[in-house]
């Protein structure tokens, strides 16, 4: 879990370098797309179209969309936030999960999720007060694209009921791919060779966060390595000092605080209860 907190930290230094080359959002999220798809290729080859059949169409299309839009969003907050504060803001996406886990699957939300829940939206309250140096426009991103990760959350729930796990990834890279694609045309500006490089590798290694978390949770148990997967804010932030200078104000580690104790708090609550 702590390798995939490193790598999930890769990655967003990988989107900030890629938006400081100029590298268009739309572009950044079709490689990273492909490369999803080339994880499962070999699936693919093995089991032939097979590893399509499912009797979820419409869930597998839900699933995908909320992937686009989750990752689209997430990518563009880095156009805008320093990457502290859209990874802390990333995070909130636990509360919305558990906001809607009983609306929409059914599930009894105890009163340890509730509470992380409050205490995550008072942490982003506290962020976003009045006269805070985060920019209005990237949280609406930041939130809009943890929001978004709740549909992969719940649909995920679901589909993991019926649905075989490779069935899952390749509907997703396909998806994912087919819903980008038109949009890294419309958005595509010449990359030279280095661009392409950077590109291959980002596509390439992301996808690896999937297999990682898969393992952990294989390996060890859910409510002792789930919060692991904090780390992630820690290398986050000491990159983003070290490599830009990037130092949120106070008010601002208070609030991700805030957050970050809400979110551990909901994810141990959670893997226990599984």
């Amino acid at each position: 879990m702590s390798l995939s907190a490193v790598l999930f930290a890769a990655e967003a230094l990988f989107i900030r370098w890629l938006n400081d080359r100029g590298v268009p959002t739309s572009t950044q999220l079709f490689a990273r797309s492909m490369g999803q798809l080339l994880w499962v290729l070999p699936l693919v080859l093995s089991g032939g179209l097979a590893v399509f059949h499912t009797r979820r169409t419409g869930m597998h299309l839900m699933r995908g969309l909320c992937s686009t839009t989750t990752w689209g969003l997430y990518f563009l907050s880095f156009a805008f936030l320093d990457l502290a504060t859209a990874t802390v803001l990333s995070f909130t996406n636990v509360m919305f999960t558990t906001l809607l886990a009983g609306p929409v699957l059914g599930e009894r939300v105890d009163r340890a999720r509730w509470a992380g829940t409050l205490a995550g939206l008072l942490g982003v309250a506290v962020m976003l007060r009045p006269g805070a140096d985060v920019p209005l426009t990237g949280a609406l991103v930041a939130l809009g694209a943890a929001l978004a990760w709740c549909g992969i959350t719940l649909t995920s729930r679901s589909l993991s009921r019926t649905e075989r796990t490779e069935t899952v990834l390749a509907w997703v890279g396909l998806v994912t791919s087919a819903c980008t694609l038109p949009f890294a045309i419309a958005g595509w500006t010449p990359l030279n060779l280095g661009d392409v490089a950077i590109l291959a590798v980002f596509g390439l290694v992301t996808p690896g966060i999937i297999w990682l978390v898969t393992e952990a949770l294989r390996a060890g148990e859910a409510s002792a390595v789930a919060p692991f997967q904090y780390l992630r804010l820690v290398v986050i932030a000491a990159v983003g000092w070290i490599l830009w200078g990037e130092v949120p104000d106070g008010w601002t580690w208070l609030g991700a605080a805030v957050i970050l104790s809400g979110a551990v708090m909901i994810s141990i609550s959670e893997a226990r209860r599984r």
